[in-house]
């Protein structure tokens, strides 16, 4: 067979050889150890947790390393774009401060020196591979049609033999070039497969930067590297794109594992040099008593949107990653309390092997000690940020009282152990909703957190209207808690917490169990900040009002 004759049969307007592309995208100047990778979706729909996942890693890994991080755009399936699919990545990436050094932009346009990065403009480069390919005698046409791929597979498993393209199921291998040349005058349209030189039962050593060594069976298939509209599968396109961006560690999902080998034989026919890879295991979930991959079909928290509805800050959720992301990431923080996450180093030797589980409840632990070290004016922002998309009615509260707000979100804010009431945006009308007038109306007792098992309504009247007679604006808190102290020995409650625990009995209760029926006659809630700020805050005709409210709800 004269290889060189056949591959300008089947590619007679290629214009790039092996070797201009190697001139064309030539070896990066970087420094020793620099990591370049790439993140490289498909824009057929949401954005995926996993996917900021992963890409957090990434970029991380590669910034730390002054490296490169690539975005890559995967469009070759043009069947499942979607209208605006890269605009939304970029988009939502961006979010989480996600930055690429090169890639496309919101538009498509290219960005750096190793373009074009979308796929679908790639083909050139792909072709010329496939020639070469082609020429070497490593690959060649393949002229079988569907139907006889359902009728090989159809035997296959009625012999409970492997299925694919092998061997004697392999019809176009051997194919003479008098052959080739009738089926193209014939009009057929050829796909183009790599000649596998293995078998199903040897197997293949790799050390994953994630997993160590591993152990896996061989390719055995002519695999298809280029389909029948001259665009390549994934597989053949990985190896061109990530060799000529001169890519040397590949970070994704373990789904990916099963193709390695095939992915390999692909690097070494086309004599590239080996790259590193890094299978990064899928965040998962519990169901029951088991676990399973977060899935986008179930769980809503699957889709980066989720995070923005909630009201998350970017932060909490980059913080939480993190937590998944190294096993040493939790001791780093509690020795940098100071600085951002973005500060760490991600190492893939830290990573999870088998996959951590997604936790919401740890997601909000994180979140509120977040946001309780944010300053007042941090919290308005983003909480009015959040309103304005998906709360109207309290966006404009907030935008109405604007001082006023950012005086409620101070309390008990910037001190060494800051109150952690919320952990999103749309905690925050429940939590301090009671500070607006607008928003406190109780129209029944049962608007009130008292607990009428330990105190009954008359002694809980009593307190409050004997409350509304005293009540002023003290001029600092000792003061204030004083006149409570003395409010509360008028009606058998102890002044003093070592007399009351001492004998318990003597008396209704202590001065702290006044202050909680006063807390609650004023903000309706069994837990808040500092009453003394509140009432302050509120103003003394606000706080009597209040008092007669309870007052009258409470007969």
């Amino acid at each position: 067979m004269d290889y060189k004759k056949l591959a300008d049969l089947l590619f007679p307007d290629v214009k790039y050889t092996k070797e201009d592309l190697e001139k064309k995208y030539p070896p990066r100047n970087l420094k020793p150890g620099a990591i370049v990778t790439r993140f490289a979706p498909s824009p057929t729909g949401f954005l995926h947790i996993g996917s900021v996942f992963t890409c957090l890693v990434a970029n991380n890994i590669a910034k730390k390393s002054d490296g490169v991080f690539i975005l890559r755009i995967e469009d070759t399936d043009q069947t499942r774009k979607v209208e605006n699919g890269v605009k939304n990545i970029i988009q939502g990436l961006n979010r989480y401060d996600i930055k690429f050094d090169e890639g496309v932009d919101e538009e498509g346009n290219d960005y750096g020196d190793y373009g074009t990065y979308t796929q679908s403009q790639r083909k050139d480069i792909y072709m010329a591979m496939a020639k070469y390919l082609v020429s070497e005698g490593k690959a060649y046409p393949c002229f079988c049609d569907d139907e006889t791929a359902e009728r090989d597979k159809a035997i296959q498993e009625a012999n409970k033999e492997l299925t694919g393209y092998y061997g004697s199921y392999a019809h176009c291998r051997d194919l003479t070039l008098e052959e080739v040349e009738a089926n193209l005058k014939q009009g057929k349209k050829f796909a183009i497969r790599l000649k596998c030189n293995s078998s199903a039962d040897h197997k293949i050593v790799m050390e994953d930067a994630i997993r160590g060594t591993l152990k896996l069976s061989d390719n055995f298939n002519d695999v298809v590297i280029l389909k029948r509209d001259f665009l390549p599968p994934y597989n053949f396109a990985h190896a061109c794109d990530d060799h000529f961006m001169r890519v040397n560690l590949v970070l994704r999902g373990d789904e990916y594992i099963p193709s390695i080998a095939e992915h390999l034989q692909i690097f070494d026919a086309l004599g590239f040099e080996r790259i590193k890879y890094a299978h990064i295991a899928p965040i998962q979930k519990m169901e029951g008593a088991s676990k399973r991959k977060i899935s986008k079909r179930k769980d809503p928290e699957a889709n980066v949107t989720f995070y923005l509805e909630e009201g998350y800050p970017v932060e909490s959720v980059k913080e939480y990653l993190y937590t998944v992301a190294n096993s040493n990431f939790e001791d780093w923080r509690k020795n940098n309390p100071d600085l951002t996450c973005d500060n760490f180093v991600v190492t893939a030797d830290k990573m999870s092997k088998s996959g951590a589980l997604f936790d919401l409840p740890k997601l909000n632990d994180v979140s509120k000690n977040i946001i309780s070290t944010f300053d007042a004016q941090k919290v308005y922002d983003l909480c009015l940020a959040w309103a304005e998309l998906y709360d109207k009615s309290f966006a404009k509260i907030l935008k109405d009282n604007k001082d006023y707000a950012i005086k409620v979100f101070s309390i008990e804010r910037g001190t060494a152990k800051p109150r952690k009431d919320i952990a999103k945006w749309n905690e925050t009308k429940s939590a301090f909703g009671y500070f607006f007038k607008e928003l406190f109306a109780p129209k029944s007792l049962e608007d009130y957190a008292y607990n009428l098992e330990k105190f009954d309504k008359e002694t809980i009247k009593k307190i409050v209207d004997k409350y509304v007679g005293v009540y002023d604006n003290e001029p600092d808190n000792q003061t204030w808690f004083a006149k409570i102290k003395t409010l509360g020995t008028e009606f058998g409650f102890a002044d003093d917490m070592k007399a009351y625990k001492a004998n318990p009995e003597a008396y209704k209760g202590h001065y702290g169990d006044v202050a909680s029926m006063l807390r609650v006659a004023i903000t309706g809630k069994a837990n808040t900040p500092d009453l003394y700020q509140i009432c302050t805050l509120l103003g003394k005709d606000e706080v009597v009002s209040r008092l007669k409210l309870a007052s009258e709800l409470l007969k």
